[in-house]
């Protein structure tokens, strides 16, 4: 059994999404996802989306982003997230997403590395409303199909050319699907940690099948390490307890109750804070105190975090939490251009999976959303102007492309893509280590 398309997009995060709506209704659309459409990454993210709200505000942004980074961006990446800012957000409220308003204009927070208030929010599920408005968007569309629990184990390629995927179903059925153009938009590699605030589905696929076929990486031992995720003793995914939350005043208490860090500071500056005060205090996390928050203000921007740790045993409203680093974000990735372009012709990559410069060693509180869906655009638009000045072309011999055999077992497959992807995150530690002598997060 074959399938055919025109664009296979891989994630049904925000970066996927994005990258559907945005190519022409025209072109059949096939999107997959692992597991369940609404379990991607993108629905999880609480603080914000960054925006430029004047000309006053680029020059700190940039500088803010570049000293997140520790001045490992690609400058021109960066440039191009910052101005595409406001058509971006533009469209996601021509989509329906809806951001917390103050009098009738938006509203705007400040949070961690960020020298000035630039993010609009939705109380405290802002991934939640943007991807779930995109998703809901794209249901309706009649060009777009989603498979949930389709994964995509491999491409299919010749001469560095990708024709497209081969996916496996729940029933572990192998089926090559044929596409003119391929969009990589799998996420990040939380699923390879212990502690991770990430879905423990997001294993990496993208970068292992990159290392398979010698597609050009970039980066990929930049993994950063949020600061502040709620402790628990009990196995799982960590729960994230937004940036926004010291952006709103909250701090941090070493076991003497005692602050000891600004908590303002880049991401990982923080955790290297928190890290050494755990060590200090001979425990497993430290405090963080809402006190300084007005009480109607948690309750009313921070309802899932009073929820989820209502569930756990604290009132936010009353006592402290313990927090403790989880990982959180992949920097690295594969290697695309300013239009999402990889080192293999065909295969575009967005998002967490992607690497343009943007972040650097450090991703600033709040851009990711921004970057997915500022790049997400770009390639939907250069992979549309692509397919219609040049016309649709078969690989000779297809048959050649496509070995089922190959794929008889799909958890020894996982296991070796796990290992391959661990292994080229240390490889790379190591070797940026021996360059620069001091070790990034």
């Amino acid at each position: 059994m074959e399938k055919e398309t025109d664009v296979v997009i891989v994630g049904t995060g925000a970066a996927g999404l994005f990258c559907a709506l945005q190519l022409p209704e025209s072109k059949k659309v096939t999107v997959i996802t692992k597991d369940e459409a609404r379990n991607s990454d993108s629905f999880l993210a609480q603080g914000g989306i960054c925006v430029l709200q004047s000309e006053d505000d680029y020059d700190a942004y940039f500088e803010d982003t570049m000293k997140a980074g520790h001045y490992k961006n690609n400058g021109k990446s960066v440039e191009m997230m910052i101005r595409s800012s406001g058509e971006i957000i533009d469209l996601l409220l021509g989509y329906g997403v809806e951001f917390e308003r103050r009098d009738g204009k938006l509203a705007y927070t400040r949070e961690g590395g960020h020298s000035r208030p630039r993010i609009l929010f939705h109380e405290d599920v802002t991934g939640k409303e943007i991807t779930g408005k995109l998703l809901a968007q794209a249901m309706e569309r009649r060009n777009i199909e989603i498979y949930e629990h389709t994964e995509m184990i491999d491409i299919l390629c010749k001469d560095n050319v990708c024709y497209g995927v081969v996916t496996a179903d729940r029933q572990g059925r192998i089926t090559p699907l044929w596409a003119e153009h391929t969009v990589f938009a799998c996420g990040g590699i939380g699923g390879l940690y212990q502690h991770s605030t990430n879905f423990a589905h997001l294993t990496g696929d993208g970068i292992a099948v990159a290392l398979r076929h010698k597609v050009k990486l970039q980066d990929v031992n930049f993994v950063q390490i949020h600061p502040t995720t709620l402790y628990s003793e009990k196995p799982g995914r960590r729960f994230l307890v937004s940036e926004s939350v010291r952006g709103e005043g909250a701090v941090l208490y070493n076991a003497k109750m005692e602050r000891f860090v600004d908590e303002l500071l880049p991401r990982d500056v923080v955790t290297k804070a928190i890290e050494k005060q755990m060590e200090e205090d001979g425990k497993p996390y430290v405090w963080l105190s809402m006190e300084h928050i007005a009480r109607e203000d948690i309750l009313s921007h921070f309802p899932n975090i009073c929820k989820r740790c209502l569930e756990e045993g604290y009132d936010v409203t009353k006592e402290c939490i313990p927090v403790v680093p989880g990982q959180h974000y992949f920097m690295g990735g594969i290697q695309s251009d300013l239009e999402g372009r990889t080192s293999m012709e065909r295969l575009y990559a967005v998002g967490e999976t992607s690497c343009n410069g943007v972040h650097g060693a450090n991703r600033l509180a709040s851009n990711s959303l921004l970057e997915s869906l500022v790049f997400a655009r770009r390639a939907a638009m250069d992979l549309a102007a692509e397919s219609a000045a040049v016309p649709s072309e078969r690989p000779d011999g297809r048959d050649g492309l496509f070995c089922r055999e190959k794929y008889k077992d799909i958890e020894k497959l996982h296991q070796e893509n796990r290992t391959l992807v661990h292994q080229e995150i240390e490889r790379m530690r190591k070797e940026y280590e021996q360059q620069h002598n001091h070790d990034i997060k």
